[in-house]
């Protein structure tokens, strides 16, 4: 048997021009194939070539500055991109603004599990997921600028319902990032901090007759993995680059915490204190995840996305709720504790792993009780955008995927941006000066969550500010709260492009979600729809 171990130029030169290229990451550098990237990087650099290429990716991947995705933002190495999320890239997201690529994005976990489908031979994924979304055909396709010009699904009925097929396409290349590859290339990722769409994307490119180059961190004596640690067989596996400085994130050189390996005592004397509102200075934002955590009720599988709903799940660490709910993250990770800002996706004493096209089958088949969100702007449908925010892509990440099917989902964000000042702490909240940039517009730019879509499916829908909480009711957006302190006129309905509906009364927000000395917390409801 040949030797599959290479050098990672040598496997850069294994990308030919035109390749559509699987990849596979998440912001703060989980699970990147870094060094692989960068060869990729060096070697267009140095000859022009790769040139032409489509890179797809499911989740965000890099550092906002040099790695990750902004290996591959130069003219001329890539032709098309397909992301799930764009941020962690700005180079990137300037050629897509310039039209000098084609840029898409798809759902999170329709990009994995459109992976899967495609190394199965299905004729695409047929799923509900983003239907009166941007990903809708009716709705934009996917498309994020003038340069991209098909669609990536087309809209299908079976039995009387409409769906999504997303075509299948074939992947010539798959980049996985891993732990550990034996002498066959038996692939383990015993110490990764998560499993994410890497099997599917080796599947993809398998089977499609592509080739799967896999970076690990060491190599090991054929028959060193027991069967049950191999994820990605040898068979799989054309290249295997080892680069022995790998590290669990950019900073992190290695956390057994991180790759769920700890048990029993050590795992117990490894856990970190729980941070929460007392680490940072008092802020709306903290006013905000007060409230949210209320929606809160014992035995909930929850998920939490990035922003605002990263402090909730501080609030219910901090106050010794986590065995009391069963928390998930899309990357396939449930329990520990969470790591926020760019290590989003990064848990601490994980319960369970999963890799990420299965645990966006539990979030499709109705598997979320409660999704706690963020929102970049929202409109008089119900209707909420994150994807495309001032002219640049942005992407949904799993955003769609988790919105479209817990049973309740929870919009966290601050009412308006650009130069707000406000004053609170004290019990109460004040507008000192109003943003210039108004969040709750007429209609959205795109369509990441569609309120009638809600509706149609039974769901639950708050909008949660500093200034005013809403509802999605049948007859449109309902206001229903008020923060203490807070002229409903002047600084709520003044400030919005729209005039919603007025609850009956408007009710007051309890005074401790703006105390700076109160943190807030209430006992977890036990009942279902509990009201602060």
């Amino acid at each position: 048997m040949r030797d599959k171990f290479i050098s990672a130029d040598e496997a850069a030169a294994l990308v030919p021009d035109g390749a559509t290229v699987a990849l596979m990451g998440g912001g703060g550098g989980l699970m990147e194939a870094t060094e692989l990237f960068q060869a990729i990087e060096r070697r267009f650099l140095a000859s022009g070539h790769p040139r032409g290429l489509t890179a797809v990716h499911a989740l965000g991947i890099g550092d906002k500055r040099s790695r990750g995705m902004n290996c591959f933002a130069h003219e001329g190495l890539v032709r098309r991109v397909i992301g799930g999320h764009w941020v962690w890239s700005p180079r990137m997201q300037q050629l897509a603004q310039d039209n000098r690529i084609e840029a898409y994005i798809l759902p999170g976990g329709v990009s994995s599990q459109l992976f899967r489908a495609i190394g199965a031979g299905a004729p695409g994924l047929i799923t509900h997921v983003g239907l009166g979304t941007v990903c809708d055909p009716r709705l934009g396709g996917g498309r994020m600028n003038e340069a991209a010009r098909d669609d990536l699904a087309e809209v299908i009925t079976l039995d009387g319902r409409e769906y999504l097929r997303y075509k299948p396409y074939r992947v010539d290349v798959a980049i996985v990032r891993a732990s550990a590859a034996d002498e066959d290339g038996n692939i383990s990722f015993e110490h990764e901090a998560a499993n994410l769409d890497a099997q599917a994307i080796a599947l993809a490119a398998r089977n499609s007759g592509g080739r799967v180059i896999v970076q690990v961190r060491e190599r090991l004596e054929r028959g060193a993995l027991k069967a049950r640690e191999v994820r990605i067989p040898g068979a799989w596996v054309d290249a295997v680059v080892v680069v022995p400085g790998q590290r669990t994130s950019y900073d992190i050189v290695f956390d057994p915490g991180l790759s769920g390996e700890l048990t029993g005592a050590a795992r117990a004397t490894a856990e970190m204190p729980a941070t929460g509102p007392a680490d940072e200075p008092f802020s709306e934002r903290q006013a905000v995840a007060r409230r949210a955590a209320c929606e809160l009720v014992e035995g909930a599988v929850v998920n939490y996305g990035v922003g605002i709903p990263d402090a909730v799940a501080k609030l219910v660490a901090r106050r010794g709720e986590l065995g009391r709910i069963q928390q998930t993250i899309e990357h396939g990770t449930y329990g520990g504790s969470l790591l926020d800002g760019v290590l989003f996706g990064y848990a601490r004493n994980a319960s369970a792993m999963l890799d990420a096209p299965t645990q966006f089958d539990f979030y499709g088949g109705g598997g979320l009780d409660i999704a706690f969100l963020g929102f970049g702007e929202m409109d008089e449908l119900g209707c909420v955008n994150v994807s495309r925010l001032g002219g640049l892509a942005v992407g949904p990440g799993g955003f769609i995927d988790i919105a479209q099917n817990a049973r309740k989902v929870v919009f966290c964000g601050t009412f308006a941006a650009k130069g707000v000042e406000l004053a609170t702490g004290d019990g109460r909240l004040r507008v000192l000066r109003q943003g210039a940039v108004r969040k709750l517009v007429r209609r959205v730019d795109q369509v990441t969550f569609s309120g009638p879509q809600a509706l149609q499916r039974g769901q639950t829908a708050l909008y949660l500010t500093e200034r005013a909480s809403f509802r999605l009711t049948p007859r449109g957006l309902e206001l229903f709260e008020i923060a203490p302190g807070i002229d409903l006129e002047r600084d709520v309905l003044d400030q919005m492009d729209f005039r919603p509906l007025l609850a009956e009364p408007v009710a007051v927000m309890p005074a401790s979600h703006f105390q700076r000395d109160d943190d807030g917390f209430g006992a977890l409801s036990r009942r279902a729809g509990a009201a602060p």
